[in-house]
């Protein structure tokens, strides 16, 4: 464990919502599966917005996950939005370079350690995501409101950091060399090719070992399992122990993947990367390898 660690307790955001360098942003959304026939299934990408006007943190600021952080020039669904892009809409929200930022999501998953992961990945280190998300909060009965904040523009300095996000040449490399370790974060019959998402075809990164990323959230909670549940998880999974190796990590689209990297990084792994690809990109690509 590092001295920040990035995963924040309800109890800590409630006492420290007024403070002047925080920013709570509610990012949930969801990742709607429906079966089709001969083992295929689609998905359908979508923002709660909605849900935000309903109710949400006070003084939380909303964003998109599907549009606001992704690139529209990418072929490629949801790939993470290019510096400027990225920049314009973190400073928009008021969200600087010095700004503590405090992510949600339903309950503390995929969404909200996708954004974690981008803005890390653009150089912000002062990151955490809200352990249990809005579920637990509500739960709790602790304050909401209606009210959209109209925060002071800030300036965001992009500082990418290259080796955090995988490109598929370089996941091939690491299929071929053993050169990482490669972990599938979908589920169990994507991994095993039964599944096939979309157009894509069936199957997973040669070589690429499974750790489904709803494992490590507690699901009843959907708070993220005691650190020693989740070694367990990793061990099971045969994620080495040394915190130095090389790992990367992927699901369909970057997203679900990066489950895994926030818990590997909160266990003090540092060599981390997200295939922002993922199987979007891998599986309609015929000159990439497939193993079932």
């Amino acid at each position: 464990m590092q001295d920040f660690d990035p995963l924040t307790q309800t109890e800590w955001l409630a006492e420290h919502l007024d403070d002047q360098d925080l920013r709570v942003v509610d990012i949930r959304g969801y990742v709607k599966k429906r079966d089709l026939d001969n083992g295929r299934q689609e998905a359908e990408y979508l923002a709660a917005r909605d849900e935000y006007e309903e109710a949400h943190v006070p003084g939380a600021v909303y964003v998109d996950w599907t549009r606001d952080i992704t690139d529209p020039e990418d072929p490629v669904p949801v790939q993470v939005a290019p510096p400027d892009r990225f920049a314009a809409l973190m400073g928009s929200l008021g969200i600087g370079d010095g700004t503590h930022v405090v992510v949600y999501d339903h309950a503390g998953g995929q969404f909200a350690t996708r954004l974690w992961w981008a803005l890390t990945f653009y150089g912000q280190d002062r990151v955490s995501v809200l352990d249990g998300g809005w579920r637990k909060w509500t739960a709790e009965g602790r304050p909401t409101t209606t009210e959209v904040p109209d925060p002071h523009p800030a300036t965001f300095t992009p500082r990418p950091r290259p080796e955090r996000r995988a490109e598929a040449g370089e996941v091939l490399a690491a299929s071929q060399g053993g050169s990482a370790f490669i972990l599938d974060a979908r589920d169990e019959g994507q991994y095993t090719g039964a599944v096939a998402r979309g157009e894509g075809r069936a199957g997973r990164v040669p070589g690429a070992e499974h750790l489904h990323a709803d494992t490590l959230l507690d699901p009843e909670s959907g708070t993220f399992r005691s650190d020693r549940e989740m070694e367990e998880k990793l061990r099971e999974a045969g994620v080495p122990e040394d915190r130095d190796e090389p790992i990367v990590a992927y699901c369909n689209g970057g997203v679900a993947a990066t489950v895994p990297l926030f818990a590997l990084h909160r266990l003090g792994y540092r060599n981390l990367a997200n295939y922002d690809g993922s199987w979007n990109e891998w599986g309609m690509r015929e000159d990439l390898p497939v193993e079932r």
